[in-house]
């Protein structure tokens, strides 16, 4: 891929974040941007092919809020709304045909997360609003895949000091055990040691 065409899949990328912000800030919806999205503004810079989101709509109401960007959104796959309500991700395409993995959230955590969540010029006239460095990388480790624990190693560099690694551990422990999988939260404070000196 060219540097051109990387600038161009990027443009799109953002374009297709602010139409699903414009849409969410008109219906009241609490939400932030996740992954890929979050971890250009507090990471490192890297493509990333979708866009990922999660949206407050507690628990019980997942069908109507899944049903309204049904209404607005072309679907990825058949039966989606099935899948949604199964798998507690929507997915659906933007108008630019962007990918959109919606997470339909309803944990205390990850109302937190969207309380915590502020606004980000990615570029002039696109502000998108993303979860904070310390709930991305909650996200990332309790993720526990590879490419994951990549991103948090970037967040980590990258934000020194200015990471609260003691309310990431705070949320990520209660979700690791209720994972049964407490290495995780050892992995990452070994990482944060290590990195951060």
């Amino acid at each position: 891929m060219t540097k051109l065409d990387a600038q161009s899949a990027m443009n799109a990328l953002f374009k297709a974040g602010l139409e699903i912000q414009q849409f969410l800030e008109t219906l009241n919806w609490p939400f932030c941007f996740i992954g890929g999205l979050a971890v250009i503004r507090w990471g490192e810079l890297r493509m990333t092919q979708d866009i990922d989101l999660c949206l407050l709509c507690g628990f019980g109401n997942e069908e109507k809020h899944a049903q309204v960007f049904l209404d607005n959104f072309q679907a990825r796959i058949p039966d989606a709304l099935t899948f949604a309500l199964t798998n507690r991700v929507l997915l659906v395409s933007t108008s630019n045909r962007v990918a959109a993995d919606i997470s339909l959230s309803g944990l205390p955590f990850e109302e937190e997360m969207i309380k915590r969540s502020s606004p980000f010029d990615f570029y002039p006239d696109c502000s998108l609003i993303t979860c904070s460095a310390e709930d991305l990388v909650v996200l990332k480790a309790f993720a526990d895949r590879t490419k994951d624990w990549m991103d948090v190693e970037s967040i980590i560099l990258r934000q020194g000091r200015n990471l609260d690694m003691g309310y990431v551990l705070r949320q990520l422990s209660p979700l690791c055990d209720l994972k049964g999988a407490p290495e995780i939260t050892a992995r990452l404070k070994n990482m944060a040691r290590k990195l951060k000196g």
